[in-house]
């Protein structure tokens, strides 16, 4: 018996070594989690590459998700734990830009206030590792909100160059929606 107790370590220690500590978990944005955002502010930050966009009190990217039909959200399941939803306990705030009158809340299936903006309901991203980044946009059917509460379909042009940014969605994000879903399984 006192040798298989050494024998035991032995194989414990040879186990925990090969594991690289390594996790499949999505970056957080910003200090945001899978859960959302709860704070409600919304403001316009300017990006470099898209102009004036929507952002939570943080700096975090804000999205809205073109699959959503009105005020319910098509985004569930293993969806929210990529995209999360800024939400309020109350109304929501509007910060420096933002046109008051578009903000809003709508109640979703699991009780929270998901805040609005011109009738799209807005989202984080978790793969957005900085409050600054705009990683998400086109990503599955979300796109960033301007601050006129529309898509932001094209990013600016430079200053150098006549033309747009040529950008290309990542394809390593899982797909949200049955349509991705069903385009996946058959490429």
């Amino acid at each position: 018996m006192p040798r298989m107790i050494p024998l035991a370590l032995v194989a414990a220690l040879a186990l925990a070594a090969c594991s690289n500590g390594t996790t499949t978990t999505p970056p957080a944005a910003g200090g945001t989690s899978a859960s959302g955002s709860s704070g409600g502010t919304v403001k316009v930050a300017n990006s470099a590459r898209y102009g004036s966009i929507l952002v939570d009190a943080q700096g975090n990217a804000l999205y809205l998700f073109e699959e959503d039909t009105g005020a319910t959200s098509a985004c569930t399941g293993a969806c929210i734990a990529t995209w999360p939803p800024l939400t309020a306990t109350g109304s929501p705030n509007a910060g420096a830009g933002v046109n008051g009158s578009l903000l809003g809340t709508a109640k979703q299936a699991d009780g929270s206030n998901q805040v609005t903006y011109n009738g799209h309901l807005l989202y984080l991203f978790t793969g957005d590792p900085a409050a600054s980044d705009t990683t998400g946009e086109g990503v599955e059917s979300f796109f960033l909100v301007s601050s006129t509460g529309d898509k932001v379909a094209q990013p600016m042009a430079t200053s150098s160059s006549s033309s747009a940014y040529k950008y290309r969605s990542p394809r390593s994000w899982r797909c949200c929606t049955k349509k991705c879903d069903k385009n996946a399984r058959s490429a």
